[in-house]
């Protein structure tokens, strides 16, 4: 794994490549796969999740059309951490976006590859795949909610 260091001064510098770099360049290295992870050069604490909002903030004030944080769903954000017993949230999301990511991918393929199905066939397929997720996510939840409360009850 890839460690960038985070100085005082607020620069970032890559162990590896031993050279300075931007959240930008770190922007691509997440597009590319690349793990990595930042860490205070002075107390070697991990900083790597402030970093990724950092790149997330960036790029949402950089691009208006790009916009992915609608104002209601930040706000929306910031009351499910206010709630007494959280929702497992972000299980939830990091499921969700993968499920869009590699339905994204499978699309582009398909697409590449002069489809082989009629685009009727696809979007079923896709409709069933959605299903099946958002059902194994529902029962996930509801099965933690029941042994919290059977915890409570015991």
């Amino acid at each position: 794994m890839r460690v960038i260091r985070k100085y005082a001064n607020r620069r970032l510098y890559d162990t590896q490549q031993s050279r300075y770099v931007t959240l930008e360049d770190l922007r691509r290295l997440i597009i590319e796969e690349e793990p990595f992870r930042v860490e205070d050069a002075k107390s070697g604490e991990d900083l790597t999740r402030t970093i990724l909002l950092s790149i997330i903030i960036e790029q949402e004030q950089s691009d208006n059309e790009a916009e992915v944080f609608s104002n209601d769903l930040l706000a929306q954000l910031i009351r499910v951490y206010d709630m007494s017993s959280p929702l497992p949230l972000a299980r939830y999301l990091e499921q969700g976006t993968q499920l869009m990511l590699e339905q994204q991918k499978r699309l582009q393929n398909q697409w590449q590859q002069a489809m082989r199905h009629t685009p009727m066939e696809f979007m079923r397929e896709l409709a069933e795949e959605n299903m099946r997720f958002w059902q194994k996510t529902l029962n996930q939840t509801t099965t933690a909610r029941d042994e919290d409360e059977e915890d409570k009850t015991s």
